[in-house]
């Protein structure tokens, strides 16, 4: 049974749903718990306490996390395209394809997180300066869909991760498979300090 991950452990959920492949309804994927709003909050609780020490970790620690994440997914490319196109349908190549896109996403992410630099832009106002620099807001819900399950929350979770945000991962319940395998490496490829991530079905 595939659990949840609130505050740095594996949960067991409130109940269990089976996830079945579309396209051979006799094929179960797996078991994958549920949270219910008590778990729910226990996530959105632990991801608050520790998003303060996460924003001020090193931008190369962050960096290195999510370059980790990333060199897995792509060494696990086939092997996560496979499981992808056994639970959503899509072809063996466009399951391949996303799981490589998301590899890339969080490589991309690594490399912004050292990027520490703002931009000063012309106003259309005399006398007034703008300036852009990113800085952590706290707690980042993220809840998907499920057409693209590995890559829409790489393009999420990464950035929020990047710039010292914690997360709250929430996934389309028709695909537990991907964002559990997902989650699965983000913590521990990542070595996030407990509720940086958590992943909540």
């Amino acid at each position: 049974m595939h659990k949840n991950f609130i505050a740095g452990e594996w949960i067991e959920g409130a109940n269990v749903a089976l996830n079945i492949n579309p396209s051979d309804t006799r094929d179960v994927v797996g078991h994958y718990a549920h949270a219910d709003a008590t778990q729910t909050e226990l996530a959105i609780d632990a991801a608050f306490d520790a998003q303060p020490g996460w924003a001020r970790a090193t931008a190369e620690s962050r960096s290195d996390a999510l370059d980790r994440i990333g060199s897995e997914l792509l060494a696990r490319s086939e092997e996560l395209g496979r499981l992808l196109s056994r639970e959503e349908g899509k072809t063996l190549p466009e399951g391949i394809g996303e799981v490589m896109r998301a590899g890339r996403v969080f490589k991309f992410f690594a490399g912004e997180a050292l990027r520490l630099g703002g931009e000063r832009l012309a106003s259309i106002r005399a006398g007034v300066d703008v300036e852009v620099t990113r800085e952590p807001e706290g707690v980042v819900g993220i809840i998907t869909p499920w057409n693209f399950p590995i890559a829409i929350p790489a393009w999420k979770i990464a950035p929020a991760l990047a710039y010292g945000n914690s997360v709250v991962f929430k996934p389309a319940d028709l695909v537990p498979g991907s964002a559990w395998a997902l989650s699965e490496i983000i913590v521990r490829a990542g070595q996030l300090p407990a509720g940086v991530f958590n992943l909540v079905m």
